[in-house]
């Protein structure tokens, strides 16, 4: 029996748009016949209208109710799970909207603003038996899944470095006003929690994810640098060394790995969009590489380059995984929404709660490093609060 999980979207921007897009997507173009999506509902926090205008726009088949407040959507009976795509300032307040009014959340990236309310998120979606995920769409990706595999069972070895990279090349006194959701510290603006996440979403399931559940160890020790965008406090460029306490995939003991994690604003990770640069993320392993092309947060290219010492360098592997359909790739995250929801789990195996709660912790510590804060509003684990 194929099973539909019926959403309700929370917010109408351009993120929103793009995973409704995917969403309608026919499954059976990727593959998937048990499972299948419908919008059940869409709420704008500025109006019904822009809601009706959303679902115009996006031609979304009836019956799709319309609401001007989320507390509306997330109490409509005919929505089962809940995408929350507002900023990640909001991430916090709208999850336990969402999650009080006993429903599965799909949260965008990143999942809050700080660890300590990611903390609260999976604690009140145990308590409550409700399904909660981060979308990290990247995960979920067939390209991610297949380099996973080759990391675990050693076909470069044993990983010992990661470098991970998503900068964007774009002068953000020229490409957005002070009160744009990328530098508005008022939105937990900046480039850690919005590219940055994509560079630490290859550094953990690499390093960290690879291990059985049972030998996964947070970092032993995080550096950071940091440079503040001048009109506003936020971070406009970071980079991470992050070391582990293990290595992959056997997790000898005595043995560490690291990785440079990096983000920025004013420079590339691919500069004419050509890939010339090459490579956005490198896997770097005893017995050769992996190479990554494209964004981080969407990659369709690997290489995989044998050392010397293992092989023939005349193996080296091109392989190319396209999304197929012309889509973005946002729907791979969906199906897995859909199959937990159905199986009654409260988390994915591919990113599990702990792991988010982990990866925030990096980011808090760098943060302080950095000493980047956010109004006190923004930091709260109070709920509700009236922003």
């Amino acid at each position: 029996m194929v099973f539909n999980l019926r959403w309700g979207i929370l917010a109408t921007g351009g993120i929103a748009e793009t995973f409704v897009k995917d969403l309608l997507e026919a499954p059976t173009k990727r593959g998937v016949t048990d499972v299948t999506h419908s919008v059940a509902a869409v709420a704008s926090s500025s109006s019904k209208s822009s809601a009706d205008l959303f679902v115009q726009n996006l031609q979304i088949p009836e019956p799709c109710a319309t609401y001007g407040s989320y507390k509306e959507a997330v109490n409509d009976a005919n929505v089962q799970v809940v995408y929350v795509a507002s900023p990640h300032s909001h991430h916090f307040q709208h999850t336990m909207l969402a999650l009080e009014a006993g429903k599965h959340v799909l949260c965008e990236k990143a999942f809050t603003v700080n660890a300590a309310q990611a903390k609260i998120l999976c604690e009140t979606a145990r308590k409550k038996g409700l399904f909660l995920m981060e979308a990290v769409w990247t995960r979920y990706f067939p390209l991610s899944i297949e380099v996973r595999r080759l990391v675990q069972t050693g076909a470069i070895g044993e990983v010992l470095r990661v470098i991970s990279d998503l900068s964007i090349g774009d002068e953000p006194e020229s490409s957005w006003s002070p009160d744009h959701r990328m530098v508005n510290k008022d939105l937990a603006g900046g480039a850690l929690l919005d590219l940055g996440i994509y560079a630490l979403t290859w550094v953990f399931q690499i390093l960290y994810h690879t291990l059985p559940r049972s030998q996964r160890k947070a970092p032993s020790q995080v550096t950071s640098h940091m440079v503040k965008y001048p009109q506003t406090g936020a971070d406009e460029e970071t980079t991470m060394i992050i070391t582990f306490p293990t290595m992959t995939p056997s997790a000898l003991p005595n043995r560490t790995s690291h990785a440079v994690a990096m983000t920025a604003f004013r420079v590339a990770t691919d500069p004419d969009k050509r890939g010339s640069a090459g490579p956005s993320i490198q896997i770097q392993g005893t017995k050769g590489h992996i190479q990554i092309f494209g964004p981080a947060f969407c990659p369709e290219r690997y290489r995989v380059i044998p050392s010397s010492e293992s092989g023939d360098v005349t193996t080296i592997q091109d392989v190319h995984i396209p999304v197929p359909g012309g889509a973005r790739g946002m729907f791979w995250e969906a199906d897995e929404v859909a199959c937990c929801v159905r199986d009654g789990k409260l988390e994915s195996e591919t990113l599990p709660w702990d792991e988010s709660i982990i990866i925030m912790e990096v980011m808090d510590t760098v943060r302080q490093q950095g000493g980047l804060t956010y109004p006190d509003s923004l930091e709260s684990t109070t709920y509700p609060l009236a922003f």
